[in-house]
């Protein structure tokens, strides 16, 4: 399995079907890309959408970025080709394939095997490419937990929001606001728990779908905070300048990523036997413990995928 800490604070949505788009998609600062063969590529485009996005994996010059490709709906005609061409025409330049309208474990069990036998047929590394299930409808979410379990190769799971929105007939035409009249709390934070639990407690990062006002600057901030702030990973884009607020929003402060990296560092000294071998011990005006460490951690890790300095490591206090 891949690196489960590797970022994912921003992932770009790409037309397959257009060689501008993704020769721009190169020079932005994602973290993550997908070049779409779904919902964005027109039925009679579909078959050309597939040898751009082949050609543009091979083509590289996509950095350290997570490269994905969203294929089509399991369930559609194009689902099997789309599998078939991209993985044996740049199986070894894809990092995973996203699986879009995921109903049951039995679709990812699916791939899973598909992939599997061309990897054998060409000799690529068993394995070396990993599954994003997207969630993208009520029957999705009561399954999530199986969906979850289903594949060693699943990396992420993907919020869906405008299916989703239509499966439960939610009667907006705004994809990532509230609904119309829904003035208490927040909408949609049952679907994103019940979506990053199944994730936790599988070892999977979990990532918020689109907002699609993409001028509204502020309120994708307001948006993807709310995400944030409940644990998940990062939230799709759909515009070069929705980037850089999403890999901020998805980012530690500074300030708080130093101070879980110190919390790390001096719980490992005081529960030495330098430090005393202590189970809790003070950092400033707070006492730290184990849970405290486990907290940290998160923080830590978080930081350290989005490439935070570290200005001013802790020191042990002299003796």
């Amino acid at each position: 399995m891949a690196d489960p800490q590797r970022s994912r604070r921003s992932c770009l949505a790409v037309p397959g079907s257009s060689r501008k788009m993704i020769d721009k998609a190169r020079g932005l600062g994602s973290d993550q890309f997908f070049l779409d063969l779904e919902d964005a590529v027109a039925p009679l485009a579909k078959a050309q959408a597939r040898e751009n996005v082949v050609a543009a994996l091979n083509e590289g010059g996509w950095g350290e970025r997570i490269r994905t490709v969203r294929i089509n709906d399991p369930e559609s005609p194009w689902a099997y080709r789309d599998v078939v061409d991209v993985v044996e025409g740049a199986g070894r330049s894809l990092d995973t394939l996203m699986l879009p309208k995921v109903t049951g474990p039995e679709q990812v069990s699916w791939l899973d095997l598909t992939i599997t036998q061309i990897e054998r047929a060409l000799g690529i590394v068993a394995g070396s490419i990993g599954i994003e299930a997207q969630i993208e409808d009520a029957k999705g979410l009561t399954s999530v937990d199986s969906i979850a379990a289903a594949s060693g190769r699943l990396r992420a799971l993907v919020f869906g929001p405008a299916d989703f929105m239509a499966s439960i007939n939610m009667p907006s035409l705004v994809v990532g606001e509230q609904p119309p009249g829904y003035d208490v709390g927040d909408a949609y934070h049952h679907v994103l728990m019940r979506l990053l639990t199944a994730a936790r407690a599988n070892g999977l990062q979990a990532i918020d779908g689109p907002y699609l006002q993409i001028k509204d600057i502020e309120g994708l901030r307001r948006v993807a905070g709310r995400s944030a702030a409940l644990g998940l990973d990062g939230k799709w884009v759909l515009h070069p300048d929705q980037v850089d607020p999403v890999n901020e929003v998805f980012s530690p402060r500074q300030q708080d990523y130093e101070r879980a990296e110190n919390i790390l560092d001096a719980y490992a000294w005081y529960t030495s036997e330098a430090g005393g071998r202590r189970g809790a011990a003070m950092l400033g005006d707070e006492m730290i413990d184990e849970a405290s460490r486990k907290m940290a951690l998160v923080v830590a890790a978080k930081g350290r995928a989005a490439g935070l300095p570290r200005r001013e490591p802790w020191q042990p206090p002299e003796s």
